[in-house]
């Protein structure tokens, strides 16, 4: 018993010593080159207010609302066929019934396809949009930090962040300002939301 609690505050000791030692270097390192200063940017946050994001989405949903119409379209066709069916499938011929389920199967079937074409294009589209937009973001994360010298800037993993260090803000009015200044001459401002 004696033996590991001879070790436990050996260990702890050896442990404490250490951190004091850094905290040392640290706090000396400090007083050479002037305060240590940190910040933290909630990204997703960022991405979610920035205009620049929300053009992108208004970008994303006129490119690929033609095609959504058309599947709604291509939908609405299949059940005025279904309903066709159920009504008239008793007074028609075994022929035309016959075919009539076969136009409804392809008809499906093409759906389906023309579905799957049509997540997997937004998909790609959406990791374009969000690609240019983190490195943006990035950008203007690393121009804030030059500009207001900071040391250190995290963001993601951050258990807590304090709000005299939280530089979220600070990140989306310079997206803001850039992307009004981009935007003077001319330039559409953000699409408004489709409505359905």
């Amino acid at each position: 018993m004696n033996i590991k609690r001879s070790l436990f505050q050996t260990a702890f000791v050896v442990l404490l010593s250490m951190c004091l030692g850094t905290l040392g270097l640290v706090a000396g390192a400090a007083a050479q080159t002037g305060p240590f200063k940190a910040g933290f940017v909630n990204v997703a946050r960022v991405l979610d207010k920035a205009p620049q994001a929300e053009e992108a989405r208004g970008r994303i949903e006129r490119e690929f609302a033609p095609r959504d119409r058309e599947l709604l379209n291509q939908q609405k066709e299949v059940r005025q066929k279904e309903d066709r069916l159920v009504r008239d499938g008793a007074v028609m011929t075994n022929e035309e019934r016959v075919r009539l389920e076969s136009d409804i199967r392809g008809l499906k079937r093409d759906i389906r396809r023309a579905q799957e074409e049509f997540r997997e294009d937004l998909n790609v589209r959406r990791n374009q949009e969000l690609g240019k937009l983190q490195r943006k973001v990035i950008q203007v994360i690393q121009d804030l930090a030059k500009a207001e010298n900071y040391d250190l800037i995290v963001s993601d993993g951050v258990i807590f962040a304090g709000t005299r260090v939280d530089i979220t803000e600070k990140v989306i009015a310079r997206l803001r300002t850039e992307f009004e200044s981009a935007n003077k001459g001319g330039a559409a401002p953000p699409a408004e939301k489709a409505k359905p």
